[in-house]
């Protein structure tokens, strides 16, 4: 895959706790910051099929209502 530089600005003491913890898990800011990006990325995934989910369930009787047949309630 293809890199492209980032620059970004950031006061002090971020500079100081991401070196502290790409170190702590042997690895560069950079590949630490990357890490980050992919679980944040990952989490808005999960939240939205989470968020999905609850809207099945909360509105399940309405869906078996519209259309029994696709809940097994239908009738053969």
């Amino acid at each position: 895959m293809a890199k492209t530089q980032l620059n970004v600005r950031v006061d002090e003491g971020t500079v100081r706790a991401a070196r502290e913890r790409a170190l702590a898990r042997g690895m560069s800011v950079n590949r630490y910051i990357e890490e980050l990006v992919r679980q944040d990325a990952g989490e808005a995934g999960r939240t939205f099929v989470e968020a999905a989910a609850d809207f099945m369930r909360r509105y399940e009787s309405v869906f078996a209502e519209e259309s029994p047949e696709a809940h097994g309630t239908g009738t053969r």
